[in-house]
């Protein structure tokens, strides 16, 4: 396991639930007060506010409170630390694809350059 493993772990906890994913949504085009994200989520101040210190932890997301208004916004570099880490899984299995599919033409032409034995052909001495 790598020292980046538990970093790792809170990203993809706090993305596996639909409603943090949907407060990252809502955040991605400007910052949102608590009050503004709790309305189209239909949940209380106190969730969104639980939800977010999640996403916080995970680094995907900062709050910023001037006078009595929390104001969040989307931290790129969470996402950032995702979308490395699902990028490498992506090229190791294209790597391991394409070593695969260089095998099966190897065999495909090797096969194509033996001689071939009829299908039905009697056994000898019959």
């Amino acid at each position: 396991m790598t020292k980046s493993a538990p970093k790792l772990d809170l990203v993809f906890h706090a993305l596996g639930d639909a409603t943090r994913r949907a407060i990252l949504e809502m955040a991605s085009e400007r910052p949102v007060s608590i009050s503004q994200l709790a309305g189209p989520l239909n949940i209380t101040l106190a969730a969104v506010v639980q939800h977010v210190q999640v996403l916080e932890e995970a680094g995907l997301m900062r709050t910023e409170k001037v006078g009595r208004v929390r104001s969040c916004r989307i931290d790129p570099k969470g996402l950032a630390f995702a979308r490395q880490w699902l990028d490498d899984r992506c090229s190791l299995w294209e790597r391991r694809l394409d070593r695969l599919g260089r095998l099966f033409a190897e065999d495909d032409a090797g096969a194509q350059r033996r001689p071939r034995r009829p299908k039905h052909a009697s056994p000898k001495g019959s």
